[in-house]
């Protein structure tokens, strides 16, 4: 039996373990470390093309024009538009002394003729179909006149119902018996 003093290692472990110091060795030696790399230029968006703007459209000219200079003026107009529009509705001659309705109402009316409010000042309550058939028929008749000298107006009509469903406009009315 060799002296236990001295510790022996077989040689292959030697030569591994050698071999293993070497490797390590080396391989930290020939590992270098990264070359830094040149930053990409900036990538430079051009903004987008605006779109054209498309020629601006010129807004119609209303083919119905009013050179009324105030709302009273501007009535006449508006009424003599309304019996156009309703002429197998209109009363002729002479109303009865005797009315079914009677309404007051005022109208917006804006720059190109069209129709933005009614209001009822006076509103024959006990007959809702009048107040139906004289709305229906204020709105049907748009575009009015356009008020060209007001820009946009605001007027007050009287109608004057018959129980037979004509009527009259207090402004051009032939009157009552």
């Amino acid at each position: 039996m060799p002296p236990r003093t001295a510790v022996m290692v077989p040689r292959c472990y030697a030569v591994r373990w050698s071999g293993l110091a070497l490797l390590l060795t080396l391989s930290a030696c020939s590992v270098s470390p990264p070359t830094p790399q040149p930053a990409p230029p900036p990538v430079v968006v051009a903004p987008p093309l605006a779109a054209p703007a498309p020629p601006a459209r010129p807004e119609p000219e209303p083919a119905l024009r009013s050179a009324a200079a105030s709302a009273k003026d501007y009535r006449r107009d508006a009424a003599s538009h309304l019996y156009a529009k309703n002429a197998e509705r209109i009363f002729k001659g002479k109303m009865p002394p005797l009315l079914y309705a009677v309404g007051v109402l005022q109208i917006d009316i804006d720059r190109m003729g069209h129709v933005t409010d009614i209001r009822w000042m006076r509103a024959p309550h006990h007959a809702p179909d009048v107040m139906m058939n004289i709305e229906r028929s204020v709105r049907a008749a748009a575009p009015y006149p356009a008020p060209v000298r007001l820009g946009q107006v605001t007027y007050t009509d009287t109608w004057l119902w018959h129980k037979s469903g004509r009527f009259q406009l207090d402004t051009l009315t032939e009157g009552q018996l």
